[in-house]
């Protein structure tokens, strides 16, 4: 089991169950700011994660994380690849294989490893990525057949001939919310041509980049349409993947990412929300700088005595105003009230958990729900 392997027990139904809708309910309240039942749960679960959680606990060898402990939320993957075709292999052994993928990229992975070896890609100069066309983005196979890709089939595991992706989402709806998603072209980027080389020929050619950029976006936008679109109405919300960060700071000037990357970004997220549909950015890293770019128009502000008056009452406090830790989402969620809801990942560290549960505390007394899921904006 890979952390994409996300396919689910139940038959197509017609009709969710009760608990199903609550999670619905959950998530959607939690997403707009407003006080949920309790916070959601979910996370991703790493493919050795999964196998020593079975082993440790005497599982089935087909336990299943969000069947066995009933999370709220699950997140699903089209085919994203740009070019639709089977993975060629170029070497296998018990230890390994090296593939190449719909991305053009050459693929080691070795089994005992979490993540994949990029070694090579096809698309391997500027002038070949200013060339490269993409396959329809609404081809039928990203949404209805089986077959390779990349996202789903080389990651902390290794898949091939992944199922379609609607039966996935029809196997899902009726034990979970399910969400759809898409890359964004930063992640994109990554996966076409390196990481080396997209920094490289953005500061070398910034605005035939970005004319890159804008092509690739559009093609994107096309999937994220044709993804919902093939959904037929089965998603619950939207995720958008997009890590464009490193630890201290972005991988790109905050003014490079404003003017080519976000533009994208806002128009997969607007078309998500015409169609009903919550969405999550997800950026690993440090975002500080675009923290402001992802918020949205802060509601009104509760009176400072009022919020004070609710944690006495709910057993958080004495009443009186407290300084609180500095640092990480707790003083981005503070710094941005309202504007920004923050999905906290609980880290394991003992240090650490406990400043966490903290926030989930303060953050339900307060109206603004936190989910407890990996780090996501």
């Amino acid at each position: 089991m890979s952390m994409f392997d996300t396919v689910g027990t139940s038959q197509a139904s017609t009709a969710r169950k009760p608990s199903t809708l609550r999670k619905v309910a959950r998530m959607n309240q939690a997403l707009r700011h407003e006080q949920p039942d309790r916070v959601p749960i979910s996370d991703f679960f790493w493919g050795g994660f999964t196998r020593r959680w079975r082993q440790e606990l005497g599982l089935p060898a087909d336990a299943n994380p969000y069947y066995h402990y009933d999370l709220d939320w699950i997140v699903t993957l089209p085919n994203m690849d740009p070019w639709i075709r089977p993975f060629t292999t170029l070497s296998e052994t018990q230890e390994e294989v090296v593939v190449k993928t719909g991305f053009g990229a050459v693929m080691h992975k070795h089994f005992d490893f979490p993540m994949p070896e990029m070694r090579s890609w096809d698309t391997d100069t500027f002038e070949k990525l200013e060339q490269a066309r993409f396959d329809d983005p609404r081809d039928p196979r990203r949404f209805f057949s089986g077959g390779d890709n990349q996202l789903a089939g080389v990651g902390d595991g290794f898949e091939r001939n992944s199922p379609p992706w609607l039966d996935t989402v029809k196997s899902l709806w009726p034990d979970f919310a399910v969400y759809g998603s898409m890359i964004e072209v930063s992640e994109c980027l990554t996966r076409l041509v390196g990481q080396g080389n997209a920094l490289l020929w953005m500061g070398e050619e910034p605005e035939r980049m970005g004319a890159v950029i804008n092509r690739i976006g559009a093609h994107l936008l096309a999937c994220a349409e044709a993804e919902i679109a093939a959904a037929d109405g089965r998603l619950d919300g939207f995720v958008i993947w997009g890590d464009v960060a490193y630890k201290q700071s972005l991988l790109f000037s905050p003014t490079y990412w404003r003017e080519y990357f976000k533009p994208w970004v806002t128009r997969i997220a607007a078309h998500a929300h015409a169609h009903g549909l919550p969405v999550i950015y997800h950026g690993c890293g440090n975002v500080r700088t675009i923290f402001q770019d992802c918020a949205r128009p802060a509601p009104p502000a509760r009176p400072r005595h009022r919020v004070l008056r609710q944690q006495r009452r709910a057993g958080l406090g004495d009443g009186r105003p407290r300084r609180h830790p500095a640092g990480g989402a707790a003083q981005a969620q503070r710094r941005e009230g309202r504007r920004l809801h923050l999905h906290v990942r609980p880290l394991g560290e003992q240090r650490r958990l406990g400043r966490h549960l903290r926030l989930h505390r303060e953050a339900r007394a307060r109206g603004r729900p936190v989910s407890a899921a990996p780090c996501r904006i």
